[in-house]
């Protein structure tokens, strides 16, 4: 089979955040990133930790580090995928590709944490994606606006009607909150990934060089650190 005739799976794994962390998000922009690694614990917590234990099953020859290995080339890949296939143009277009590769990259992290034998379900792994994907310098202050994020979200399910920003306003904060959380850190990337053409070349490039980047930390991370659950197998 050849790789192109791979590539409609490849797409189909890129997913995107879910539905209901996109209103949160536009309902709160200024803690998107807090919003979107809340939910990624939650969501694919679970998925990294069955890949791992599927793996040391299938697999028990293999180390740690080939396990990352994998968990890297996978994530890598769709980073690239969803930089190059992105329909959507303009504003709204650049949000959604910035959007996707950060929750691909969490993926990554919570896949190369059980690679490691890290629980990726932990909550603490929450905290360790804020400070990887350098949203938050320490740990500390990761924590706390976690705290605020989740605080923020049951107070949004008490009150209803809340005065609507204009949608321009939140779209452009969105952006620039999820853009920095996935490493795309020139303000004119994130431009020209608006621009047709150019935004599928520059896309492709930026999304995979921001996801190594972040690959490397987390393998630093999680390999130094002491897993603090039992690797199966």
């Amino acid at each position: 089979m050849t790789k192109s005739s791979n590539l409609p799976d490849v797409i189909a794994e890129t997913e995107a955040p879910p539905g209901t962390l996109w209103s949160r998000m536009k309902a709160d922009p200024q803690y998107a990133p807090e919003h979107l690694a809340l939910e990624a614990v939650r969501r694919l917590g679970p998925e990294a930790a069955a890949w791992a234990e599927r793996q040391r099953d299938e697999h028990p020859e293999r180390t740690p580090d080939q396990l990352a290995d994998l968990a890297v080339r996978r994530f890598t890949t769709l980073a690239r995928i969803s930089g190059a296939v992105s329909g959507a143009t303009g504003l709204p277009g650049a949000v959604l590709d910035v959007g996707v590769l950060a929750w691909t990259q969490a993926r990554l992290v919570l896949h190369v944490a059980a690679a490691y034998g890290h629980d990726p379900s932990s909550a603490e792994r929450a905290t360790d994606l804020l400070v990887l994907q350098r949203v938050h310098k320490a740990a500390q202050t990761a924590r706390l606006a976690l705290g605020v994020a989740a605080g923020r979200e049951r107070a949004a399910r008490l009150f209803v009607g809340v005065a609507a920003r204009p949608l321009t306003s939140v779209i452009v904060r969105l952006g620039a909150k999820l853009a920095g959380m996935a490493g795309i850190r020139a303000a004119r990337r994130l431009v020209a990934k608006m621009i047709p053409g150019a935004s599928i070349v520059l896309g492709t490039w930026v999304n995979s060089a921001a996801t190594k980047d972040l690959a490397g930390r987390s393998r630093d991370r999680y390999r130094r650190e002491p897993a603090r659950v039992p690797a199966c197998g």
